[in-house]
């Protein structure tokens, strides 16, 4: 393959290896690209594939999508869709334009196929954002997810009015919305999932578009079912499962050093355990709480266990970091045929369902064949 044999070794060679110098490097291309419809077309061509589902009343051209946090400022938005992304999330984005923490601050293991980060929301603020979406020559094609998180300068107690904030600035451009209470490198932000703040959160975001939840791999069970009767109660439309992870389970040997660096794990070691709070979560609500599965997909493989456990869709980050567009079309493709593949030994007992929202979902059509 292309990707893996010269893009991907050429990308991890810049900055002499600085994971931050090639994600900027590749951003600032991908921007370059959308401008220029004809090499657009070309990609599609190339890996656009369609499977269509309709989700929390969202049709989405194909099921897989691009996780917040490879593109936070929408820098390169058209040119996702063209490397066959059937949906984008950008962000995490906050109310005020925040730096981050000090680099170096991202950090491949490709021995584990894994990656660390402790970037911080680190983004030009909701304001800036809302601009450069108004500022888009033409429809995105796919649906746009934006990813909200608390400013690091807000205290605790006024995070809702902070992510009230950039929600009302992003309000009119966001297909849904995601709720980012779970990312490890905001101090006190994964106290935003206790019941009370969450409660508090959620009862002024939900409103006139999809408001989703996105929860750590880190909590336990009943920390999840709790999470779920929140969401449940307030109307959230569906949960993101999950964020990056504070372990370090899995890593192989020659990784032990990066392993020590601070921040959220990503990658093919949080594959088992982002597939059972997708399980989890389905299996609670019985299906009438939508799921987009995120973390360790890293092969179609991944991806079709993710779907079987309950994900109504899927995202991808880290997988696309050593995967590339290749891996997006192949997910894709998998989900297509498994799809068709129910269809046909479910003929004789009528239609699956082909639209999944909280509350109208059934019990397992949250799986493959949703």
């Amino acid at each position: 393959m292309i990707f893996e044999r010269l893009v991907r070794p050429a990308l991890f060679k810049l900055g002499g290896g600085d994971a931050e110098t090639a994600h900027e490097w590749t951003l600032h291309r991908l921007a370059g690209l959308s401008r220029n419809r004809v090499a657009l077309a070309a990609l599609r061509a190339r890996y656009a594939v369609a499977a269509p589902r309709t989700v929390f009343g969202v049709r989405f051209p194909n099921p897989v999508g691009l996780a917040a946090g490879m593109d936070k400022d929408g820098a390169a938005l058209p040119a996702w869709p063209a490397l066959g992304f059937g949906f984008v999330e950008v962000g995490t984005v906050t109310a005020h334009a925040q730096p981050g923490n000090p680099r170096p601050r991202l950090f491949r293991l490709p021995d584990s196929g894994a990656v660390i980060n402790r970037m911080g929301f680190n983004n030009a603020g909701a304001a800036a954002l809302a601009a450069r979406l108004d500022a888009l020559p033409r429809p995105l094609g796919v649906p746009l997810g934006i990813s909200l998180g608390k400013s690091k300068v807000t205290e605790l107690d006024a995070a809702v009015d902070d992510y009230l904030t950039s929600y009302k600035a992003l309000r009119e451009h966001g297909d849904y919305f995601a709720v980012n209470v779970s990312s490890p490198n905001t101090p006190g932000l994964r106290a935003l999932q206790d019941r009370e703040h969450l409660d508090a959160l959620l009862g002024a975001l939900v409103g006139d578009r999809p408001v989703l939840v996105k929860i750590a791999p880190d909590l336990t069970e009943p920390a999840v079912a709790e999470v779920i009767q929140v969401c449940l109660d307030r109307g959230a439309a569906g949960i993101i499962a999950t964020n990056t992870t504070l372990r370090r389970d899995g890593l192989a040997a020659a990784d032990a050093d990066r392993a020590a660096e601070t921040g959220g794990l990503s990658g093919r070691p949080l594959t088992g355990r982002a597939r059972d709070v997708v399980a989890f979560v389905h299996r609670e609500t019985g299906g009438r709480l939508p799921v987009i599965g995120v973390g360790g997909i890293v092969d179609p493989d991944a991806a079709t266990r993710m779907f079987d456990a309950g994900a109504s869709l899927v995202q991808l980050y880290t997988g696309f970091i050593y995967g590339g567009p290749g891996l997006v079309r192949a997910v894709a493709r998998r989900s297509r045929a498994a799809r068709a593949s129910i269809k046909e030994k479910s003929s004789l007992e009528g239609d699956i369902p082909t639209t999944i929202s909280p509350r109208s979902a059934q019990p397992g059509a949250g799986g493959s064949g949703a």
